[in-house]
């Protein structure tokens, strides 16, 4: 027996060393193939500018995910300004999803080579469908390890947690508000109903505790870096909440089965015997529905559901697909449990977690189809090391210059040069936010990135525009900005309904690159 209980230790071991370095280094090798601006260099900028003591609300707006700005500026702290270590960082979360699944699995008594089997496919489509950090994907990680702690407190009775629980939410809510807030109010539900029928102060006080320390964690961060909590609420809370209601107007109703049923007929495969088992127990036993597995089982249901209602509302390209490993080692638990003498249905279950990870890698996660780069050649790149040095051994291309690559870097290249070569106080409005984090000198941006549709600030007539307003102009006088920069796609439509146009000289640099002089910031319209 002591034998067989130290085999077994050192197999889960050993698999525990492979699902570390195999998670780690797929996503370290897809997050080098390809650029796409707007998204990839999401955090480079903003991180570098965090590790200078720049924070997001106060000094560049932002309505999604700070907490991956101070998380990145740790990895550039830790392992210097590198394209290496901004990949690193989504490469880590990547691996905490695939190790805390096969924990999570182990401690449901599957056996250690299923755990290791779907643990393994979590790990080939879970962040190298991006490759480097983002928001979705930090928010979706968190509030997964989240539905894992509620679970695993539910099944082994330990404090521990529902202490965890609601600080892996808050965390979950900080890298972006959805689905964190979803999954949030399942969890939020389901533990009010299970304790209204298993009363246990202890364990509340515990669940009460952590949700007490991560707020206390962030009111601290908020009063020691001087950020206004008023400008968090406007830019976290308000504006996102104006984007999220147009969007579920017109992009939720009307409910039709192809959009909702068929795009996602995987996951809704891959969930479909932890259903039946559902109503089976049901019919059988009304009282199942105070049992701990009822619990386990809808939390488990409701969260895969959030995440399609999720993916449906942000227009995202599809990534919630590694999750269908994740469903179907918690199908394959709880079939084993309740069903006897039907093996071929594991079979299924293995052969639709194989199936549906090939499918997956090919049609996303080698196209970089989330990066638009599905129609490509990608081996047109180029290494981006021509570029600079911190960028090295990135192949470089992008779907705005897919057959040459070599041409935008050149334009960027001498945008950069200029820029460098001007002294004044400057402020760069561009999709390539990572130019700040190459210059010598301090260069403001007012905010994180930007989008044309809106989603990154408020576009006039939007409710929080003028809020918005003040911020940009605000930011303008208290950095003493001299000039404006803007890179194409992006130009003066950024601010040209901010600043009046007599307050500003535009003069064209290069092909992509335009110096805004500012005359008289005092001048502004409406």
């Amino acid at each position: 027996m002591k034998y067989n209980l130290n085999t077994n230790k050192n197999i889960k071991f050993f698999y525990f060393i492979c699902l570390s370095i195999l998670s780690i280094s797929i996503n370290q090798y897809y997050g080098y193939i390809g650029v796409f601006p707007i998204d990839s260099f999401l955090f480079f900028d903003s991180g570098y500018r965090t590790l200078n003591g720049f924070f997001p609300f106060k000094d560049y707006w932002t309505p999604t995910g700070p907490l991956l700005d101070i998380i990145q500026a740790f990895f550039f702290k830790i392992f210097g300004i590198s394209w290496f270590s901004y990949v690193l960082h989504a490469s880590i979360f990547n691996f905490l999803i695939v190790v805390a699944t096969f924990n999570t699995l182990i401690k449901f008594n599957l056996n250690t080579h299923y755990c290791f089997f779907y643990a393994l496919l979590t790990s080939i489509t879970a962040y190298p469908i991006s490759g480097t950090p983002f928001i979705d994907h930090h928010s979706s990680i968190l509030s997964l390890l989240a539905l894992f702690s509620f679970i695993l407190s539910l099944k082994t009775k330990s404090n521990f947690y529902w202490f965890l629980t609601p600080i892996l939410l808050g965390l979950a809510f900080l890298s972006k508000q959805t689905p964190a807030g979803y999954i949030g109010l399942i969890i939020a539900f389901f533990s009010l109903i299970y304790f209204i029928h298993n009363f246990n102060m202890e364990k509340i006080l515990f669940f009460l505790t952590g949700s007490v320390s991560i707020i206390t964690c962030f009111i601290l961060f908020l009063l020691i870096n001087k950020i206004p909590f008023l400008s968090f609420y406007e830019q976290y809370i308000l504006f996102p909440l104006n984007i999220g209601e147009g969007r579920f107007r017109h992009l939720i109703f009307p409910i039709e089965f192809n959009r909702i049923f068929l795009r996602f007929k995987l996951i809704h495969l891959s969930q479909l015997v932890l259903i039946i088992i559902i109503f089976k127990n049901i019919s059988k036993n009304i009282k199942y529905l105070k049992n701990e597995e009822f619990f386990i089982l809808t939390s488990i249901i409701t969260t895969s559901l959030a995440l399609i209602f999720h993916q449906i509302v942000t227009l995202n390209q599809k990534f919630i697909f590694f999750i269908i490993p994740i469903l179907l080692g918690f199908s394959h638990i709880f079939f084993i449990k309740n069903f006897t003498n039907k093996i071929y249905i594991i079979y299924l279950l293995i052969f639709l977690g194989v199936g549906s990870t090939i499918y997956n890698k090919f049609n996303y996660v080698d196209n970089r189809k989330f990066m638009e780069l599905a129609n490509v050649n990608l081996k047109k790149s180029v290494n981006a090391i021509s570029l600079d040095s911190r960028l090295k051994n990135l192949e470089w291309i992008n779907p705005a210059y897919p057959n040459n690559p070599e041409k935008e870097i050149e334009y960027i290249k001498n945008s950069i040069k200029f820029i460098k070569g001007d002294s004044r106080k400057k402020m760069i409005i561009t999709e390539y936010q990572f130019i700040s984090s190459l210059m010598a000198n301090h260069v403001y941006s007012p905010s994180r990135t930007y989008r044309q549709n809106g989603a990154s600030h408020p576009l006039k007539g939007d409710k929080q525009f003028e809020t918005y307003k003040s911020f940009f102009i605000n930011q303008i006088i208290k950095n003493d900005i001299k000039i404006i920069y803007t890179i194409k796609p992006l130009d003066s439509y950024i601010y040209s309904s901010i600043l009046d146009e007599n307050c500003v000289q535009e003069n064209k640099i290069n092909e992509i690159l335009n110096s805004h002089l500012i005359l008289d910031c005092d001048i502004l319209i409406n």
